[in-house]
């Protein structure tokens, strides 16, 4: 048992690291020799790079940010493997650090994003169903309202209710509860804005919100 403990702790760590690999702060600084913290909206994340650098950048981000949040996970899933009465603690707890690292990355001041990217990436890993009803959430309150940042929130606090719902572990649940309270935490200012109405909107055209919601529908066929 001090074996498996020792390696969730290690899983935590290197967790933690890869989720502090900040997509939008690298590219940011290399191809645009900007901080992407200090325009737009200050985050170091999608939305904002994709406002500031334009859509290859954000593509980049979104990849880097999905990928390292599986990557955590298959981290803890090597290392740990499942453990009696804890099911696949060593993943959940490996998943959380990314997201942690994400948002207080140790290689940039601890200044980076609020996590939701690579929170979604963790959510699919462990349980697909549930993650994918959550992005139909955020998919149609985007579409609908055009908020990034309140289709965030709105996706974070349905992830415990779904889980709930499914009867997944407890550790699991536990660890839904705190990834989803740090995604509403973060957008503290969002709601803010929200509220007064002054938060910015994603502006779209029909087409493309039609395309991307058609290959939203093709892609959760693949999980029936």
């Amino acid at each position: 048992m001090e074996f498996v403990a020792l390696y969730v702790v290690l899983s935590v760590i290197i967790g933690y690291l890869l989720g502090s690999i900040n997509a939008s702060v690298i590219i940011g600084k290399i191809f645009y020799g900007k901080d992407i913290r200090e325009y737009g909206s200050g985050n170091a994340g999608a939305t904002n790079t994709l406002r500031t650098f334009g859509k290859p950048a954000a593509a980049a981000v979104l990849v880097v940010d999905f990928l390292k949040g599986i990557a955590a996970c298959l981290v803890g899933r090597l290392l740990v493997g499942h453990i009696d009465n804890f099911g696949w603690a060593g993943v959940y707890l490996a998943g959380f650090a990314a997201v942690l690292g994400h948002n207080w990355p140790v290689f940039f001041g601890f200044r980076g994003g609020k996590g939701v990217l690579t929170s979604f990436a963790v959510v699919l890993y462990i349980s697909p169903v549930p993650a994918l009803i959550c992005l139909a959430a955020f998919i149609a309150v985007v579409a609908l309202t055009g908020y990034v940042s309140l289709g965030s929130i709105v996706g974070a606090i349905l992830w415990p209710v779904v889980s709930l719902l499914f009867n997944l572990p407890a550790v699991m649940i536990a660890v839904a509860v705190l990834m989803s309270a740090l995604i509403v935490i973060s957008h503290k200012d969002n709601i803010k804005r929200l509220i007064v109405g002054t938060e910015k909107k994603l502006s779209f055209k029909n087409k493309k919100l039609y395309n991307a919601v058609s290959e939203f529908i093709v892609f959760t066929r693949l999980f029936r």
